[in-house]
């Protein structure tokens, strides 16, 4: 059963002016995704790109829970969260690749075989198992905790920092970016193995998008902003978690993404179906197309 913008406004814990966005933005695009839904004929996969703290899972569970069943479509989200590996597996990574591959986060620290896997099992109709990560306790849950969904679908939104990301150009990884390639990747081990992935299996994950949406922050000053604002979150509602950072430990993990995240705020923008420009306050200001 559909749930209702005041349903979700309140367990997003929102401010009435939310609404404003949801008419404004949201109903319009999840009127367009219908659309596009119409001229393919067939269940699609759009991918949300948005960086750390621009409120794309927010956008998603709008669109799937409430927007989308208004226009008559059945709607699932899929985050690339659910897809990190294990915290064992990313141990052996940093034992066997690279030190850096224990965080999360980069391409290289997800299990992308699963990905598709769940991806073709919901276009089919299948019953599927999705995957849930746990980023208070850094480790994927077990089976029992995952979530079934058996109904056809016609919309499956793939939501993440990444998705639909392209590699750069071997010679732009050079260069150490900031002072976590510099002292932890000075021999750039890390960044062209991340890098080669999304020229092979990561591509072909996104292969699969069949449209691609961009939520775009100011800048990645702001992206460092909005993760800390998470991560407070994060700890208010699990305190006691292992996994929950404090201010240092948030600024030294956000360098781990900075390098993609300024790539993509340079060249997706061109070939996204449609971006969306926000403010330091993750408020929508333009669209394009």
């Amino acid at each position: 059963m559909a749930k209702t913008i005041a349903d979700l406004m309140a367990a997003e814990r929102l401010p009435a002016t939310y609404t404003q966005i949801v008419d404004r933005w949201w109903r319009p695009l999840a009127r367009r995704i219908g659309d596009w839904h119409a001229e393919a004929g067939q269940p699609l996969i759009v991918g949300v790109n948005g960086a750390q703290g621009s409120g794309k899972s927010t956008l998603c569970r709008f669109l799937a829970e409430a927007l989308l069943p208004e226009c008559g479509l059945a709607a699932v989200t899929l985050s690339l969260d659910d897809f990190y590996l294990t915290r064992a597996e990313r141990v052996a990574m940093a034992r066997d690749i690279h030190p850096l591959f224990r965080t999360r986060g980069v391409p290289g620290t997800h299990d992308v075989a699963l990905a598709l896997s769940v991806m073709d099992d919901l276009v089919a109709g299948r019953d599927t198992a999705i995957p849930r990560f746990s980023k208070a306790l850094d480790d994927r849950l077990p089976v029992s905790d995952w979530t079934r969904y058996a109904a056809p679908v016609d919309i499956v939104l793939l939501e993440g920092w990444c998705i639909g990301a392209t590699p750069q150009l071997r010679a732009d990884l050079a260069k150490p970016l900031n002072e976590l390639e510099a002292q932890e990747d000075a021999d750039g081990i890390w960044r062209s193995h991340a890098n080669a992935l999304l020229e092979t299996s990561y591509a072909q994950w996104f292969s699969r998008i069949d449209r691609l949406i961009m939520l775009k922050p100011p800048s990645f000053d702001h992206v460092l902003s909005n993760r800390l604002l998470q991560e407070e979150k994060l700890r208010r509602s699990s305190p006691d978690a292992p996994a929950v950072m404090d201010e240092p430990a948030v600024r030294r993990f956000v360098r781990h993404y900075e390098r993609l995240t300024r790539h993509m705020f340079a060249e997706m923008p061109r070939r996204a179906d449609i971006v969306f420009d926000l403010d330091r306050a993750q408020n929508v200001v333009d669209r394009h197309p």
